[in-house]
């Protein structure tokens, strides 16, 4: 008798999650504010808007306009929550990110919206995959990549507390739930989402759900993989990943990024200096073709299959 095959979990926006916690924040401290970019729909603030219509600012397509404005009305003792599209937000206004929020210390939460390849039809000038580079270079600037509704809820409740600004990426690309309800969110904080002694993935984003899977399917074949989940790409959990280094003896990263600079950079650089092992680093090597965000992550090799024969190839090369 064949076994029925398992029902695939339910999946979730988690930019709905993102309106409603920011509601949920304007209506607890009249101190929150959203500026957005002509981009009240994509962003999901609809009902932000027609619930508190005077603490919504639109700047019109102007994105260093938007930086600036939020950090003038963090000056003034707000607390904004700045969201657009993650290409335009980060790649536009890098320099009002870095002068108006970081080096001043204003305490605005740069929101980017669909990040990584989720608006993969529109081609790369749409893709959002530089942006950790560029923020992980930019010094006292957090940045948060959650990966599902949990850490989502989360991220936003931690950025709105926090004391400076952050950058926070939104995903638009549904996934399941995988963090467990009270994981702790803090910075330098990883979550070990699955033991395992042989390899660590170490993954965010939407693709942790993805690296879980690759592991079960590992399992199988007798390989043991720990799973780790960086919400926090910058400050990084440095104990935890070189722990996993010293005890399993191999890395893999997964992230929706280039790989010139993000999370999997972060990790080399840390884990050559300190406890040198075998590593695999998945992600997206120049620009990304047009084609739906399914595609694209196929195309990268950021599937669970993809993360599997890394594994294999990072075990085979740690036995050389």
């Amino acid at each position: 008798m064949t076994a029925p095959a398992p029902v695939p979990a339910p999946v979730y926006d988690c930019r709905q999650v993102f309106a409603e916690e920011l509601t949920a924040l304007a209506r607890e401290d009249s101190r929150v504010v959203a500026v957005c970019n002509d981009s009240v729909g994509s962003s999901n603030l609809t009902g932000f808007r027609d619930e508190f219509p005077d603490r919504l600012i639109n700047v019109g397509i102007a994105e260093q306009d938007l930086v600036g404005v939020g950090a003038g009305l963090a000056n003034g003792g707000l607390i904004p929550f700045v969201s657009a599209a993650g290409p335009f937000l980060t790649g536009r206004a890098l320099e009002q990110i870095k002068a108006d929020c970081a080096y001043s210390g204003h305490k605005v939460v740069l929101c980017g919206q669909s990040p990584g390849m989720a608006y993969g039809e529109l081609g790369p000038t749409h893709h959002s995959i530089e942006d950790l580079s560029w923020l992980r270079a930019v010094a006292d600037l957090p940045v948060l990549v959650p990966t599902d509704r949990e850490q989502t809820r989360a991220a936003i409740r931690w950025a709105y507390a926090a004391e400076g600004p952050c950058y926070l990426r939104i995903p638009r690309f549904k996934v399941p739930d995988v963090i467990p309800p009270g994981a702790p969110f803090a910075p330098g904080r990883a979550v070990t989402l699955r033991e395992g002694t042989d390899v660590t993935v170490i993954a965010i984003g939407t693709l942790v759900s993805r690296a879980l899977d690759a592991a079960r399917e590992l399992a199988a074949e007798g390989i043991s993989v720990r799973v780790l989940n960086t919400p926090f790409v910058d400050p990084l959990d440095e104990e935890t990943v070189l722990r996993a280094a010293a005890e399993t003896g191999a890395l893999v990263t997964v992230e929706e990024a280039t790989l010139s600079g993000g999370l999997g950079a972060a990790v080399a650089s840390l884990v050559s200096q300190h406890r040198p092992v075998p590593m695999r680093l998945l992600g997206v090597n120049g620009f990304a073709p047009t084609g739906d965000a399914a595609f694209l992550l196929e195309h990268f090799g950021l599937t669970a299959e993809g993360i599997r024969r890394a594994v294999h190839q990072v075990l085979a090369a740690a036995v050389v």
